[in-house]
């Protein structure tokens, strides 16, 4: 058995017949009684305390640790007893994402997850108690995709402390543990009289981003970052390079979503909706912080500018400009005097994308390509979210079937008579 077992009750000294006498240390009966000590993997001691008469547990203990060592699946008793809060909170220093997504999960994990395991010790995690976060999770009212992607963040945290030997095993691992189902959303997208109407209904120094995504599928944040050398008339393509986003109220530019630039195809009725755009509205230079509100400063001629010739807001633009135009278009109501718009998710500035998509399916266009166009991570990205849209091929595929093995069809006519 590796290392020793203390008893801190009693010591052993010479007698005066220099024969070894037991006796009462000054911390008889105070206290827990035993204590397993040992050297760890890392060279320093460590120990574990146990009350009076557990002496035989003190060693099955040391044993254990001993066992755990040889297998590589010891975990520091100290370093375990990190909550998970705390934990998460130095995971979270740690990452190399974009400063965006992590003040995303900080967001999920300090009002979602914190208030059910933030205070629980990593070595104390069992299957259990991810299943009771994810039962709390259910019975809230939050979406279950967004109850997935809080989920995601707790097993991230957990598998970042097994990495660091904090952790055995990822308790989210167990068979028992089922994340929340995702929740299917099929995309309606809008239809050509509709993408009219709302265009119509914006402000004629909008109705441009209209076209632009209804044309060339770009997020709200790329149309909002769109500058004068996207634009390429020679080549008739659409470059995207950067975006707008709020980084805690301070908007920055940003490469695309996934760092993924791409070139889209500029179709000639939205390059001359552009050209007519900037007669009538010259862009303007704006300087903004790269990725993160102390980045370095970047400066873009952007082609959409609010009335003092500032940078469109996203959340003012969808507040006065959008909502009012979803509603003249008859997509949600008008709001009584006095209250809001109504909530209109489905019928955000992504409609336009989402219809987008579909023009290209429906004209035949392939999953890749849509998906390149789209700037998506993969492919298999796109035909999740688009499947449904893509042209029905059950008569294709009849008539390639029967063009096989069915006789060719005898006329009444020759070949010399015209069809």
């Amino acid at each position: 058995m590796a290392g020793h077992i203390q008893d801190r009750w009693f010591k052993t000294s010479a007698g005066p017949n220099g024969k070894p006498v037991r006796e009462k240390t000054s911390r008889h009966g105070i206290g827990l009684r035993y204590r397993a000590r040992y050297v760890g993997p890392d060279g320093a001691e460590k120990s574990m305390s146990f009350p009076d008469k557990q002496k035989r547990l003190a060693e099955v203990w040391l044993s254990q640790t001993a066992a755990d060592m040889a297998r590589g699946q010891y975990v520091d008793p100290r370093a375990g007893r990190i909550t998970f809060k705390r934990y998460a909170e130095k995971w979270l220093k740690g990452q190399t994402s974009e400063l965006s997504s992590q003040i995303a999960v900080e967001r999920r994990l300090r009002l979602h997850a914190y208030p059910y395991i933030g205070s629980r010790p990593l070595d104390s995690f069992r299957p259990l108690h991810i299943r009771e976060l994810l039962a709390a999770l259910e019975a809230s009212p939050i979406g279950s995709s967004y109850a997935r992607n809080v989920y995601g963040d707790v097993r991230a945290v957990l598998a970042g402390a097994v990495d660091d030997g904090l952790l055995f095993r990822n308790p989210c691992g167990a068979k028992s543990v089922r994340p929340p189902a995702s929740e299917p959303r099929r995309v309606v997208p809008w239809l050509p009289d509709q993408v009219r109407a709302v265009r119509a209904a914006l402000p004629a120094r909008y109705q441009a981003m209209a076209d632009v995504g209804a044309g060339c599928g770009l997020r709200q944040g790329e149309i909002v970052g769109l500058a004068e050398d996207a634009l390429d008339f020679k080549e008739n393509v659409l470059r995207v390079t950067r975006q707008v986003k709020l980084i805690r109220g301070t908007a920055v530019f940003g490469p695309p979503k996934c760092d993924k630039e791409r070139d889209v195809p500029l179709p000639r009725s939205v390059a001359e909706s552009l050209r007519r755009h900037m007669d009538a509205y010259e862009p303007v230079e704006v300087t903004l912080p790269w990725r993160k509100p102390d980045g370095p400063s970047v400066t873009a001629r952007l082609l959409f500018t609010n009335t003092a010739s500032g940078l469109v807001w996203r959340s003012n633009f969808n507040i006065q400009e959008w909502k009012p135009a979803l509603a003249a278009a008859g997509l949600i109501p008008e709001p009584e005097k006095g209250k809001p718009y109504a909530s209109a998710r489905e019928h955000g500035m992504h409609a336009l994308r989402h219809f987008y998509a579909s023009v290209l399916l429906d004209a035949g266009e392939s999953i890749r390509a849509v998906s390149e166009y789209l700037g998506h991570s993969d492919p298999g990205l796109t035909l999740r979210v688009y499947a449904h849209l893509m042209p029905a091929s059950r008569e294709r595929t009849r008539n390639a079937v029967d063009g096989l093995f069915l006789p060719a069809a005898r006329t009444a006519h020759g070949p010399e008579t015209a069809p």
